[in-house]
């Protein structure tokens, strides 16, 4: 069955609109409180395509294509140039991003979805990308397809939203610019063990320094709590429970009620295969970001998980999360 894939232009905006609310509502549907929907959903929707389709200063290049069969938009596919954050080395460039915010049409003839990731793929080769990136939400039918074109999960985003309200462990305390050396010295324990798991993750020459500053400068915001376990001169981990962004969340979604964690080790998790402990100490950091979340008023929490990294998935499950998203790499 014959398909057209075109870039998508302005007039598409109503029709685009209408796919993706669809879309949104199957996530909200998987997990309410993670994938909340926002209270004008389709306005947000709105906004967000026209500054894509139209501002010409963006923060990144996205790419936003159509797919038509018979003159009927039957599938969206958004995609991005995916900045490299400034730790790791990036020798090969931006990734290209398949983002979650794609769809197909009710009744959309078999294969759109295949031809919508083909065509994506091409549009981000075309643009310089080397590494082609791909994300679902566990559970849709565009796993299969990207499975099916080479893509293995490169990080799982596990979630849970029953984050309780038993307070921050006693034991954890607030980090101070004192505890940014042992804090920067656990990083880079963290990141060796990325590294280990796939070589995506090298980190730049001077990530360490780099990472030191953001450190010193996240002690500053307000938005987020930065907490360690142990002294400053033998710091045993760290946590940082930041607000969710919209790299993660589409538009549809109302983000103000989930909290994010990434910037996170302990030595529990130094064997990316055999959880150390039981995984205690990891579990106490974890507990104290859940806190801070709760203090907040948030009501899910999302961390970000090499899907390679056994131990930390082992110790994240028995904690009660479970896997809502996942980001792939085309091998």
């Amino acid at each position: 069955m014959s398909h057209t894939v075109r870039t998508a232009t302005t007039a598409d905006i109503p029709r685009l609109v209408d796919l993706l609310l669809l879309d949104a509502e199957e996530r909200h549907a998987i997990d309410p409180i993670l994938w909340r929907m926002a209270a004008d959903a389709p306005a947000q929707i709105e906004k967000a395509l026209t500054f894509a389709l139209t501002a010409e200063q963006q923060p990144f290049r996205q790419i936003w294509q159509v797919s038509e069969h018979e003159g009927a938009i039957t599938g969206v596919i958004h995609s991005m140039l995916l900045p490299v954050p400034p730790i790791y080395a990036g020798r090969q460039g931006e990734p290209g991003l398949l983002l979650p915010d794609s769809a197909v049409a009710p009744g959309a003839p078999e294969g759109t979805i295949d031809v919508l990731v083909a065509a994506a793929e091409r549009a981000l080769k075309e643009a310089g990308a080397k590494i082609l990136l791909s994300t679902y939400v566990a559970g849709e039918p565009w796993r299969d397809v990207f499975r099916g074109r080479n893509y293995a999960p490169l990080t799982l985003y596990l979630s849970r939203t029953d984050l309780g309200n038993a307070g921050r462990p006693s034991e954890v305390r607030l980090a101070t610019e004192a505890d940014v050396p042992g804090i920067v010295t656990r990083a880079a324990e963290n990141k060796r063990i990325l590294f280990g798991i796939d070589p995506f993750w090298e980190q730049h020459s001077d990530a360490d320094t780099r990472f030191s500053g953001w450190m010193k400068r996240s002690l500053t915001l307000r938005d987020r709590d930065m907490m360690v376990l142990g002294a400053p001169e033998e710091l045993s981990g760290y946590v940082i429970a930041q607000p969710a962004s919209r790299l993660h969340f589409p538009p549809a979604h109302d983000i103000t009620g989930t909290g994010v964690i990434d910037d996170y080790y302990h030595p529990d998790l130094a064997d990316a295969a055999v959880l150390a402990n039981d995984g205690e100490g990891a579990t106490t950091l974890l507990r104290a970001a859940e806190a801070a979340f709760a203090d907040r008023g948030m009501a899910a929490a999302f961390v970000v998980c090499p899907a390679g990294w056994r131990s930390k998935i082992e110790m994240l499950e028995a904690a009660g999360y479970e896997t809502a998203m996942v980001w792939s790499i085309k091998r």
